[in-house]
């Protein structure tokens, strides 16, 4: 099941006695689990029939006591455990005198109790006893990472779920710099969409008015100057990120560019050159197939292997194997050997 999958039974109240929620992605973990804490119960059942707990200030005697109890005037109790990723689960192995409670709880669950673990930045281990419990008597959702090239496509659906849009390059840019943390996303797209008039569309403009971005010197328009070969307006926009290092960290800045110039590697390799396949052999909104066409042009196969070689060369560089330059310098000789 998916996180929408399980908040859309929670809604139609579809409920199971118990949820493990777990994976690499705390986001869609924090949405069920928000949803869990304030929206199951009326306000007025919480103080009775809804217990939070902590993994690291918890263990399985306190979380049983808690999922034991009958509702108090109520249909259902919720015990929701926080961070369950830190709590001591108890044996689970096939020692027959070893006995763990928990394990017992969960193969005989009270129908009355919803049970949610929340188990962040990890993988629970499927071999276990209690994982199998809770996926025969229960709900298991494991939260993973996007990839980056479904990150623009999700903020888009992010968007769209509040009632707004945002164009194809807005969401691009605000994927490249704001990386893969959703939560970090959501909460910059929640300060955005205050920002800009009901109606809008979010634009690259509403991006960079707002986000802190530079209107001219970014690493797109450093893209978009390498495609088409313009060494003024890269040495422009290298000057400014020496002047703004904490802005335009080079690592940033050369994982965007691998990122690109992979994609131009791609491009080369593409055997169907419409822009629907392209768009899909390269992860893309066919929005951008034109930039990738003309750097595609200006950089043969060659040259496209060239430039990642000298990426992952000035990467190393960067982090002072066989160099002491500074960033800008290391900036300014590569934008240099791209070019030429």
């Amino acid at each position: 099941m998916t996180a929408d999958d399980i908040l859309k039974d929670l809604r139609n109240r579809k409920f199971k006695p118990l949820y493990l929620l777990h994976g690499e992605e705390p986001y869609f973990i924090d949405q069920v689990s928000h949803y869990a804490e304030h929206q199951l119960l009326p306000e007025a059942e919480k103080g009775f029939n809804q217990t939070v707990l902590y993994g690291k200030d918890t263990d399985i005697m306190t979380v049983l006591n808690a999922a034991k109890r009958y509702p108090m005037m109520a249909e259902y109790q919720v015990v929701l455990i926080k961070e369950a990723q830190d709590m001591k689960w108890g044996r689970d192995d096939d020692d027959k005198k070893s006995i763990n409670p928990l394990l017992n709880y969960l193969e005989n669950p009270l129908p009355s109790t919803i049970l949610v673990f929340c188990y962040k930045y990890g993988k629970f281990d499927k071999r276990k006893k209690t994982y199998k419990a809770i996926e025969k008597n229960g709900v298991i959702f494991e939260s993973t990472p996007l990839y980056d090239n479904k990150i623009p496509a999700w903020i888009e659906t992010f968007v769209a779920g509040k009632g707004c849009q945002v164009n194809p390059q807005a969401s691009a840019m605000l994927a490249e710099y704001l990386g893969n943390d959703l939560s970090k996303i959501a909460n910059e797209m929640e300060k955005l969409m205050l920002n800009v008039p009901a109606g809008q569309v979010i634009t690259m403009q509403h991006v960079q008015d707002n986000i802190g971005i530079s209107k001219e010197y970014n690493v797109f328009e450093l893209q978009s100057a390498l495609s088409r070969k313009d060494p003024f307006k890269v040495n422009q926009i290298i000057n400014y990120f020496q002047a703004n290092p904490k802005a335009n960290p080079i690592v940033l800045v050369l994982g965007n560019l691998n990122n690109f110039f992979s994609k131009v590697l791609l491009y080369h390799y593409a055997k169907d050159s419409s822009p629907q396949n392209l768009a899909r052999e390269l992860g893309v909104s066919p929005y951008f197939i034109k930039d990738y066409e003309l750097a595609a042009r200006n950089y043969n196969y060659a040259k496209s292997m060239q430039i990642i070689s000298l990426l992952r060369e000035y990467d190393l560089k960067s982090k002072g194997v066989d160099s002491n330059a500074g960033s800008g310098e290391l900036m300014k000789e590569l934008m240099f050997k791209i070019l030429h």
